[in-house]
């Protein structure tokens, strides 16, 4: 399934069309994107919303891809400014913006992407939305990526190692982790990663998995250090006008709302990741030059008491908010069979 669509979306999006197979659509949703052309995002997840869209409204409505419009922490901007009907959000390229995210960031959960993603769904609607941190937006989808791993240019070969190195961060838990570690903090928007890699600037990153295709990284970060569940995982968003949403007939809507909106899109976009971590895994496993170094018993020990401690803090950050971090992570938990 990985490699199926990649061509035919790549192309269609360079050119910034749709990917419809309808003849004519009434309406055209403009999507922006920020990763490069031939990241998963744009190469599965982003043609499949579109399918799922024109899919469920019968091609009356699809829509268009637009790369580079604006760098990822504008995303939300673009949306409630009226340039772009739906944008895809990082949550943590943009600290005090957004904090409940954090809740489903937090390591030690070694389950997929998909899995993940529908629970996180879920407990947003019932704990998290009330803080309308994307006020002005209508969210329609939410997912983590895989376990966030370790890339390095050195080898790592114990978690002794992470301390003193320069890491690039994506904020969020990452960088409460990297801190946890004495890594020295450094955060550039992942577009920029491979430059900053390539020209020294830092030791590392800490990363997703599939990053090793979608941003490079066997290039110039060689080394791969796993830690079972990860030392973060990413949280995302799909946000769109909500002029745009409610300019569409109310059959249209409906449509989307039951068929696309939600649980579906999110367990999309998981699946999706869970895809790309795996063939990330097999091009660093066949790239000459690439190690893979897996945490070994003592560090995985070593790295739970990091786990407690991160944990607590980010309940008591995201409690402070006004909602009860503490039945919302353990509703996540519970969902994905974890204590």
């Amino acid at each position: 399934m990985f490699n199926k669509k990649v061509t035919g979306a790549i192309a269609a999006l360079l050119l910034g069309t749709a990917t419809s197979a309808y003849a004519e659509a009434e309406y055209t949703l403009v999507i922006s994107s920020w990763v490069p052309p031939t990241h998963n995002i744009n190469a599965q997840m982003l043609p499949n919303l579109i399918e799922m869209i024109e899919e469920a409204t019968d091609g009356r409505v699809t829509g268009e891809v637009r790369l580079g419009l604006a760098p990822p922490p504008a995303q939300m901007d673009l949306v409630l400014d009226g340039a772009v009907d739906i944008a895809y959000i990082f949550h943590g390229y943009q600290p005090g913006r957004y904090t409940g995210y954090k809740l489903v960031e937090l390591p030690g959960l070694d389950v997929t992407a998909e899995a993940a993603s529908v629970a996180y769904w879920n407990m947003f609607q019932e704990y998290i939305a009330p803080l309308d941190e994307h006020r002005g937006a209508k969210v329609i989808g939410l997912h983590t990526h895989g376990p966030g791993q370790l890339h390095t240019s050195g080898m790592v070969e114990t978690l002794s190692d992470v301390q003193g190195l320069k890491l690039r961060m994506p904020g969020g838990v990452a960088t409460d982790v990297g801190a946890a570690l004495e890594a020295t903090g450094i955060q550039v928007p992942a577009p920029k990663v491979y430059e900053t890699l390539a020209s020294n600037a830092a030791d590392g990153v800490m990363m997703t998995i599939d990053s090793r295709q979608g941003f490079r990284l066997t290039e110039v970060a060689p080394h791969y250090y796993e830690m079972p569940g990860g030392f973060f995982r990413g949280s995302f968003a799909y946000v769109m006008n909500e002029d745009t949403f409610a300019d569409l007939p109310e059959d249209l809507q409906q449509a989307l709302e039951t068929e696309v909106f939600g649980e579906p899109l999110s367990r999309m976009s998981g699946e999706v990741w869970d895809g790309g971590d795996a063939f990330s895994i097999t091009l660093t496993e066949d790239t000459e030059g690439n190690t893979i170094t897996r945490a070994s018993d003592a560090d995985v020990e070593a790295f739970d008491a990091i786990i407690e401690s991160v944990t607590n803090s980010v309940i008591e950050e995201v409690a402070a908010k006004g909602i009860d971090a503490e039945a919302a992570l353990a509703s996540f938990r519970a969902e994905l069979g974890v204590e």
